[in-house]
């Protein structure tokens, strides 16, 4: 049934593998062992959370943004582990043309590689295209990223192109973003099946 995005809203989405629920203030104390501990994170980010002060601006930067309606900030849960994983976070959410990006995902490296991703990304489609029934959901990441490139592409998602030099990385030099989409009328005729397979040969 479809509903009207409202970022006022606490949308929790959850399957026997992951939990996303949306992020708030005390929060900090789950994720700031990640800003402290592992640095290697942020090396493509736009905000560098890479410290306890640093995690907190990340935070306080996520929540005035869903405050303002263009962002919705979410914790990652990992129920197999019964830890906090990291965050995710729809932006440039964009109701009129039924558009959104998906990014500043990052996982502690705990969580990397264990299919945690994946079961995000498919609660995320599921509720982006089937509950919302937005048509796009767009991707942007620093085109040396070559480990979130690889991870995207395995979404079943579609290269697009390069914006050259359009930002600055946390260390001062600029960017060139790759872009990513996937539309709806692809994750409902293909890419729902190709991303629930992959999921299951995970198990």
């Amino acid at each position: 049934m479809k509903e009207i995005f409202d970022a006022k809203k606490d949308y929790v989405l959850e399957d026997d593998y992951a939990l996303l629920r949306p992020l708030n203030s005390v929060d900090f104390e789950q994720l700031k062992t990640f800003g402290i501990n592992e640095p290697e994170l942020w090396k493509f980010t736009l905000q560098n959370a890479g410290s306890e002060e640093g995690m907190r601006g990340y935070l306080e930067t996520a929540l005035e943004r869903r405050e303002k309606g263009t962002s919705y900030p979410f914790i990652v849960f990992d129920k197999t582990k019964n830890e906090y994983a990291g965050s995710t976070r729809l932006y440039d959410i964009d109701v009129a043309n039924k558009n959104l990006s998906l990014g500043y995902t990052w996982y502690g490296k705990n969580f990397q590689g264990t299919g945690l991703n994946k079961h995000c990304k498919y609660l995320l489609f599921e509720f982006i295209f089937e509950q919302l029934e937005f048509e796009r959901v767009e991707f942007r990441l620093d085109s040396d990223n070559e480990r979130s490139m690889r991870a995207i592409k395995s979404l079943g998602c579609t290269f697009e192109g390069v914006l050259r030099n359009n930002g600055y990385r946390i260390d001062g030099t600029r960017r060139n973003s790759s872009v990513l989409s996937i539309l709806k009328n692809e994750w409902l005729e293909s890419k729902k099946d190709l991303l629930r397979s992959k999921i299951n040969d995970d198990k």
